[in-house]
């Protein structure tokens, strides 16, 4: 199959409007950049305007990606920090961005997620429901001592 050749100009077009459509590392910009398969001048000179415009800002990137996962996808911090990992994102940024997820609204998705997820079993005894119900946490990325406060949070209201 061909493949249609760009301009230098059409390019760098395409990868700022990829920048602008939604915030991207630089792990994902740098993919981008080998499908269209530039020299190496073409990258540097295409990675150093879209830095120095601040169409690619790695920190902006984080706090985005954070907030959206947590509060739209309800992941645990574990589980968005092995993705960011993944992305090339270093500890020290995702750890600085992580004031983007409220404790209180933390614990509170925890608790609603066990919830949920709890009253979908019927039939098990309550020993069998917490374990599954904490695995499926654990699994969502939350932290088992977070996942135990709110466990005794809920059994103290109750």
């Amino acid at each position: 199959m061909l493949s249609k050749s760009y301009t230098f100009q059409e390019i760098k077009q395409k990868l700022v409007n990829y920048c602008v459509y939604q915030d991207r590392c630089h792990a994902e910009v740098e993919q981008k950049m080998r499908d269209f398969l530039l020299i190496d001048e073409a990258k540097e000179e295409i990675y150093l305007y879209l830095l120095k415009e601040n169409y690619l800002n790695e920190e902006r990137f984080t706090r985005s990606y954070i907030r959206g996962k947590f509060y739209i996808k309800h992941w645990g911090k574990t589980k968005i920090k092995i993705h960011l990992k993944h992305k090339g994102i270093t500890d020290k940024l995702i750890s600085k961005c992580f004031d983007e997820i409220h404790e209180e609204d933390y614990q509170k998705t925890i608790t609603k997620i066990y919830q949920d997820y709890s009253s979908r079993h019927h039939g098990l005894k309550e020993y069998q429901k917490k374990s599954k119900t904490i695995k499926y946490l654990i699994s969502r990325g939350f932290e088992y001592d977070k996942i135990q406060f709110a466990i005794e949070d809920l059994e103290s209201e109750a």
